[in-house]
């Protein structure tokens, strides 16, 4: 697994993390290098950081393309994933579309349901496709 990979596990767990405790995930971010965790990874942290500060835009996407889910209603880990991979899709321009949806697959068919990754690629396909 690269770099970048990894990193993008690691901002996941903490996205996640922050999800079900409901607080922002830049105070789960900060909190785990105050207790020596932190990320190795610079990567994960512009990803944290980045989800957090566009988090309003990349959930009206996602409502928008997710035809018949509310975020709510997802798994955490899929509501997750589509974030990281919208940010990836739009505000990381060294990151082809490509690859944030490869890289969103692979989470979603490691870390979640069996029905995950055909939603996941669908909602970021939809997204990449009205870019």
């Amino acid at each position: 697994m690269g770099a970048r990979s990894k990193a993008r596990k690691r901002a996941l767990d903490l996205l996640y993390a922050a999800d079900l405790r409901g607080e922002d995930a830049t105070t789960t971010l900060d909190r785990s290098v105050e207790e020596g965790a932190a990320p190795t990874n610079p990567y994960t942290a512009v990803l944290v950081r980045g989800v957090v500060e566009h988090r309003e835009a990349i959930d009206e996407l996602l409502t928008e393309h997710a035809q018949g889910w509310t975020l709510a209603r997802m798994p955490a880990v899929d509501r997750n994933v589509l974030r990281l991979g919208v940010f990836e899709m739009l505000w990381q321009d060294d990151v082809p579309d490509g690859v944030a949806v490869t890289e969103a697959m692979a989470l979603v068919r490691e870390l979640s349901t069996d029905d995950s990754p055909p939603f996941v690629n669908g909602v970021l396909g939809a997204i990449q496709r009205t870019r």
